[in-house]
């Protein structure tokens, strides 16, 4: 392994650990989800702005009318991803919300086959099958107790249509190729900032260590690790991209068992694998003929983060 592959794979394992611990910053914040995102907003515009200055990014070439349109769209759409995963790990926990916003990378499949016209193939209505039993597995297992299942099946929810607006960001991304992402990023949250504005509870109480996680969630979750990630994605080769972002939703699964020692039952477990087993062999399977692809020709702009 080259020095520049070990320093990638390095940058790639942080940020995707640093991702894994964002649902413990949520929930021991205290605060209303809105306030939450919107904070996370705000301080990791100022991270981002500060690293987009000291990049030579804040140029009127680096974007035109249109991709500031795409930028802002998906900006939009990240911003409702956020606070509907945010919700979601009120209802179904930290682990089953991660598990099932990992069905996003079908969602992008469905998307991509009605706006973009790329195929269904057969290995990937495969996949995507795999990846239905195993949201039937999480779902079937839900407790019992009436008001505890409503709760469970509303987690659910928040969790998918986070997955879907995901999609709709990753796709406005894929018309953003050879735009700086650090760039991307700082648009994407200052929408974020402007949505909320009017929204947020300037008087929520917070204490001294509540706020400390709302800057962290700004500067280590936002800020750095889009450093850390699109460092990583500079360095590595994309099969070994993909194989490295499932440190993700297993970190955020260790996490929530360390933390609030929430035991997935064996059904949510096996479901749960089984999505991540799908969207594995979807996302492999991308990576390796863009990785093909991208040997004949210059590197594409990487997606924004799902986190």
């Amino acid at each position: 392994m080259n020095a520049e592959i070990k320093r990638g794979s390095l940058e790639m394992i942080a940020a995707m650990l640093i991702s894994g611990t964002i649902g413990w910053f949520v929930l021991m914040s205290g605060q209303p989800v809105i306030n939450v995102v919107f904070w996370r907003c705000a301080v990791g515009a100022l991270v981002l702005l500060a690293i987009c200055g000291a990049l030579g990014q804040l140029r009127r070439d680096c974007l035109t009318r249109v991709t500031l349109l795409l930028a802002v769209a998906g900006g939009v759409a990240l911003v409702i991803n956020w606070l509907l995963l945010f919700a979601a790990y009120s209802y179904a926990s930290i682990s089953i919300a991660t598990a099932v916003y990992n069905t996003q990378p079908f969602m992008l499949v469905a998307l991509g086959a009605l706006f973009l016209g790329e195929k269904l193939t057969a290995r990937k209505l495969l996949w995507l099958a795999l990846a239905f039993v195993g949201m039937m597995l999480v779902v079937l297992a839900q407790p019992k107790q009436a008001g505890e299942q409503s709760n469970y099946l509303l987690g659910i929810l928040l969790s998918l249509g986070a997955a879907f607006f995901y999609a709709l960001m990753a796709l406005a991304a894929k018309r953003l190729k050879g735009t700086p992402p650090h760039l991307i990023a700082l648009i994407q949250v200052t929408v974020g900032v402007v949505m909320l504005l009017p929204l947020v509870d300037f008087h929520a109480p917070a204490t001294a260590g509540q706020w400390g996680m709302l800057a962290t969630l700004g500067v280590l979750h936002t800020g750095l690790m889009y450093v850390l990630l699109y460092g990583a994605i500079q360095k590595l080769p994309t099969n070994l991209i993909g194989s490295l972002s499932f440190i993700y939703p297993i970190a955020a699964m260790l996490v929530d068992r360390l933390a609030f020692g929430h035991r997935l039952v064996a059904l949510q477990f096996a479901g749960a694998a089984i999505i991540l087993l799908a969207a594995a062999g979807m996302n492999l399977l991308g990576e390796r003929r863009r990785g093909a692809r991208a040997e004949r020709s210059a590197k594409p702009t990487p997606e924004p983060h799902q986190l």
